[in-house]
Order: structure tokens, then C-alpha cells, then sequence
């Protein structure tokens, strides 16, 4: 029994890379550069964030997802540059990117719309028979390609908000072409947007909202609201339609340094009872451009 057991556990993996094509993150509101390439240069300085989460810890197979972005404007102009590597790894699915962002930015009053443009070569590797377990039907359905695909996002923000929409992959993907299965990366959109309220000096609230729509699954809604106490340490808990209910911790422990920790503690769907939650740590460091001065604290 467990002979057929495992490779089907297997497969099952395999086929959730296609339900969660894009890796999710709950820190979103502090790091878009991976759902929007107009984020690119907002932090008007070079901007470097590392981010790493364990999705669904106790579920073998689970997503493990690692990201590592920079990002700048250029020569105090109106452009700005910058580019995110990512690994996606969900059961025997692994999915690496290599992403190059270019932003345009004008101001409107006192604030800015950004146009962003992105260019990515992607990576997909699925291996079923690992293991030791060899199966012919699943060894038919391996597979190793690198794909080129494009992305483009509009930004529009000011000092203590903004609304934008990204479209990281704009073009599908076949990445399982085989007899037995057909697989397609599928276009996904992120609306996103966020304002800051300040109630006293020292209290801020931010409420934050991503909308992300893919074609052929339900429209998923997440909506986040975070408390800066002290300009230095941000309080947030977040809701995931048909997902989960996250907590967010944020220390700004300079106005260059920022370190965060979010915590997927409660899922929404059945496999609460199978799961220990989800964990997800982001650092950020932005290092000061000539003639400019980092401003404490970054609210996005």
C-alpha cells in the first residue's frame, strides 16, 4: 500500500505548484519590488531585502520560498533600477527567477506615479522519482526548462500612502507539456494600496489591502492592519480570504535597518489541524545615496 501511497502523495505536491503559481508573502506591505516592478527606486535610496518563508511547517512538501531583491534610482533622475532572485520550492517542484526591474517616475502635486517595466528568465525543475521510488507514468512527467516572460506595473503614492497594480508575468507558460498532464503558468494581478493615520505623534496606523486575481481560481483578499508605536516598532495582524489569519512584527532599528517576522499562526482551510503555522523573515538595509538622507520611519 505504501508503494502506491507515496508516489501519489508525490504527485499531489507536484500539482499544488500549479493551484500556488506565485509564492505568497504576508510582509508585502513593506517589500512590493516582487508583485509590482513601479515599486522599484521608492525608497530613494539603494534598497536591499532579503526575504525567507517556510509555508505550513509539519506538512512535508510544504512551500519554502527565499527571495533576495536591490533596488535604486539612478543619478537623481527620473528612472530607477533594480532586480529580484527568487526560489520557489513546493514538493518536487522547484521554480527559480531571476527578475530586472526599470521604474519611470513623475510628480504629480506632491506625489509621484511610477511606471514600471520588468524582464525575467524563469527556471522550473520537477523531479517525481527521487527518493529511491521510481515510477515509469511519473519519470514521464520530469521536467527541466527555462522560460523568458515580461511584467509591468503602474505606482502611485505620496509620503504616508499608495495604490498600485502589477502584473509580474504577463505572458503564459506551458512548464508540464507530456501525454498524461498539461500545466500553465497563468497571469496574475496585484492591486495593492495603503494610507497612514496618524493618531498621536508617537501612534500610527496603517490599514493595507492586496487584491491578487488569477484566472480560473477565486479572487483572494488580504487585508492587514499594522500600529507604529514609538516610530520604531510596528504591530500588525492580517486576514487572508481562503487562507489564514497572520501576525506581523516590524523593528526599525535604525532609519537604515529594518527587521521583520510574521507569523501564519491560524489557517482558514482544513489543514489547520495538519499544520504549525507558517514563518516568514524579512531584513532590509538602505544604504544613503549622495545629497540624500534616509527618513525614519518608512511607512511602505
Amino acid at each position: 500500500m505504501k508503494r502506491y501511497l507515496l508516489p501519489a502523495l508525490i504527485f499531489f505536491l507536484g500539482h499544488m505548484a500549479l493551484a500556488q503559481q506565485q509564492a505568497n508573502f504576508t510582509q508585502y506591505m513593506f517589500n512590493q519590488l516582487p508583485l509590482n516592478p513601479a515599486y522599484t527606486g521608492i525608497h530613494e535610496g539603494l534598497s536591499a531585502s532579503m526575504l525567507w518563508r517556510e509555508q505550513w511547517i509539519g506538512f512535508e512538501g510544504a512551500p519554502s520560498t527565499q527571495t533576495i531583491s536591490i533596488h535604486s534610482p539612478i543619478a537623481f533622475r527620473s528612472i530607477s533600477l533594480g532586480g529580484v532572485i527568487m526560489r520557489d520550492k513546493i514538493g518536487v517542484s522547484n521554480q527559480t527567477t531571476a527578475r530586472f526591474m526599470y521604474a519611470y517616475r513623475i510628480r504629480i502635486a506632491n506625489t509621484k506615479v511610477s511606471f514600471g517595466l520588468e524582464a525575467s528568465l524563469n527556471h522550473y525543475r520537477t523531479t517525481y522519482n527521487q527518493d529511491a521510488i521510481f515510477d515509469p507514468a511519473l519519470a514521464a512527467v520530469d521536467q527541466n526548462m527555462m522560460k523568458p516572460n515580461f511584467g509591468t506595473g503602474i505606482l502611485w503614492h505620496g509620503n504616508k500612502f499608495y495604490l498600485g497594480v502589477g502584473l509580474p508575468n504577463a505572458f503564459k507558460q506551458k512548464f508540464y507539456d507530456s501525454p498524461e498532464f498539461n500545466g500553465e503558468l497563468l497571469r496574475h494581478y496585484y492591486i495593492t494600496g495603503g494610507y497612514v493615520f496618524a493618531i498621536y505623534d508617537n501612534l500610527l496606523v496603517k490599514p493595507n489591502f492586496m487584491v491578487k486575481g488569477v484566472k480560473g481560481a477565486p479572487m483572494q483578499a488580504d487585508f492587514n492592519i499594522n500600529v507604529l508605536l514609538q516610530r520604531v516598532l510596528w504591530l500588525g495582524l492580517s486576514y487572508r480570504s481562503f487562507e489564514s489569519i497572520d501576525a506581523v512584527i516590524q523593528f526599525q532599528i535604525n532609519p537604515k535597518f529594518q527587521v521583520g517576522y510574521a507569523f501564519d499562526f491560524w489557517t482558514t482551510t482544513d489543514l489547520n489541524r495538519a499544520i504549525k503555522g507558517s514563518h516568514e523573515i524579512m531584513i532590509n538595509y538602505v544604504f544613503e545615496l549622495p545629497r540624500t538622507k534616509i527618513i525614519t520611519p518608512r511607512y511602505f
